[in-house]
């Protein structure tokens, strides 16, 4: 009895010193988070530079106590076999998550990692630069030392077969080139086909009513009016515009989305608006006992892309989405709608069409622009190709993947954020979310049958109460793999998207 009071003790003070060290690290990263967002949203030009230094300085400071001596001692004692059987489903949690970085990353001396710290923070700027004079140039030298650091950390990391799946595991923990390339092949094949019969034997949309000016102001009003509807809560988050949607949370009760207003398109904002709120009702759904801990966030980059890519698409481009909300659009555009119908807009909103823009592309040929970056990535990090040839080489993929080829780098290899945060291995997630989406579709319609009843209505809280109970409550508690079981009964399962492509494309082409 004594030695197990002993034992308890010594538990019990482990755990202090854990979970004071995840609460200090959570902290940093939720400042870490608002500078983030602030230098990509509010800073001025001017002071970015040097911004970029404080927010790298700060981001080495969370990585050194994350690849701590104390770290790794914790870790290493809360791993034991003795101790381990004892700590709750909670704590062995925040102990897999910790371990899982740490054994990966402690191996990268500190200077190195402040110095792409550094760089990826001063390369936001010169690829907006870039993006904005279509000239490659400016960015290249960013890029190529990004890529020089990613090639350097997956050695570091260590990998069995292929460098991009150290990468890979950066945001999707357990995937490989070789899980994903059949995955992805499959749901080419079967894209590339439905894409040919649409265009040989589809009825035509029309897209054309989108041609017109759509004036920005009104376009903040009707996103304004929505967010609170779908589900997200304005009292816990808020809306901004900058270059490249995305979402931040700073804390539960702090998540932050973005979009990027386009008079010419008003396709942009809407849709892009409603897909980063399914990021933010994510976050701010979580388990608050998660908050300040490790566990405060999503499964994984794929289930968050999941939860996007569900909203966005499976019910905000759905026929009863706007049956509720195209009267209120109309409202706030009465001349570009006057004589549109609602089901002339549902199917123009649906439209099949081979697109530069990824973030604009539909639902179909989205994948294709995935798979494209999938390629690059996977050749850059194997050392096949180089980045100076970049523009060249996305311009013949997009008009092998999609048949159409961009007239301008900015419409091109520039369009994308995500290389000059460091963020290579990230755009599988994307795919990935939309085939765990078409699953958690299957099983929500299962135990609610009336989930297009409820949307038609403008009834959201049942269908969010769902996915909070089901998904957004247990943040980072399980894998993505663990989690999708847990909600599906199934791994991860491509043929679901595969049919709710062809369903959806079949009635709104009338093939």
């Amino acid at each position: 009895m004594e030695q197990k009071v002993v034992h308890q003790t010594a538990l019990q003070k482990v755990l202090e010193q854990f979970n004071y060290l995840d609460e200090k690290i959570t902290h940093y990263s939720s400042i870490l988070g608002l500078a983030d967002w602030d230098l990509k949203v509010m800073a001025p030009k001017k002071g970015r530079s040097v911004f970029a230094k404080a927010t790298g300085t700060l981001r080495t400071e969370i990585f050194q106590l994350s690849v701590s001596k104390e770290m790794g001692d914790l870790l290493e004692t809360l791993s034991t076999d003795e101790l381990h059987s004892q700590l709750d489903e909670v704590t062995k949690a925040k102990v897999r998550e910790y371990k899982e970085y740490y054994q990966k990353s402690k191996a990268i001396p500190a200077d190195l990692f402040k110095e792409y710290s550094i760089l990826t923070a001063q390369a936001n700027d010169a690829w907006e630069e870039a993006r904005e004079y279509n000239d490659f140039d400016r960015y290249l030298p960013f890029l190529e030392k990004i890529i020089d650091f990613k090639r350097r950390f997956a050695e570091i990391y260590g990998y069995e077969e292929h460098p991009y799946d150290a990468l890979l595991d950066e945001f999707e923990p357990g995937l490989t080139v070789k899980k994903l390339d059949p995955i992805f092949a499959k749901l080419r094949e079967s894209s590339v086909d439905l894409l040919n019969r649409i265009r040989e034997s589809g009825q035509p949309t029309k897209a054309e009513l989108f041609d017109q000016s759509f004036d920005i102001e009104k376009q903040k009003a009707f996103n304004r009016y929505i967010l609170p509807l779908i589900g997200f809560d304005m009292e816990a988050g808020r809306l901004d515009e900058t270059v490249h949607p995305f979402a931040q949370t700073v804390n539960i009760g702090d998540v932050r989305l973005t979009t990027r207003y386009l008079e010419k398109n008003v396709r942009s904002a809407l849709f892009g608006t409603i897909h980063e709120a399914g990021h933010g009702i994510y976050e701010q759904h979580i388990n608050p006992e998660y908050e300040e801990t490790v566990l405060q966030s999503g499964a994984s980059f794929g289930i968050h892309e999941s939860q996007s890519r569900f909203l966005e698409n499976m019910v905000g481009r759905s026929r009863e989405f706007w049956q509720f909300f195209f009267p209120k659009l109309k409202e706030h555009f009465p001349v570009q709608l006057d004589e549109v119908s609602v089901e002339e807009f549902y199917r123009a909103v649906n439209t099949v069409q081979p697109s530069m823009i990824r973030v604009e592309a539909d639902e179909l040929t989205y994948n294709l622009h995935i798979m494209l970056r999938y390629d690059i990535e996977k050749s850059l990090i194997g050392g096949e190709i180089e980045a100076k040839d970049l523009p060249q080489i996305w311009n013949q993929k997009m008009q092998d993947y999609l048949g159409i080829t961009p007239l301008t780098d900015t419409e091109g290899v520039l369009q994308d954020v995500h290389w000059s945060f460091g963020g290579i291995g990230y755009f599988p997630s994307y795919s990935l979310g939309n085939l765990y989406a078409a699953q958690i579709l299957r099983k929500i319609q299962k135990d609610i049958p009336e989930f297009y009843q409820h949307i038609e209505n403008g009834r959201f809280e049942k269908i969010q109460a769902w996915l909070k109970e089901n998904i957004h409550q247990y943040g980072k508690l399980y894998t993505p793999n663990e989690l999708i079981v847990k909600v599906t009964g199934e791994e991860l399962n491509a043929d679901y998207l595969i049919e709710y492509l062809e369903k959806k494309y079949t009635k709104v082409y009338g093939l």
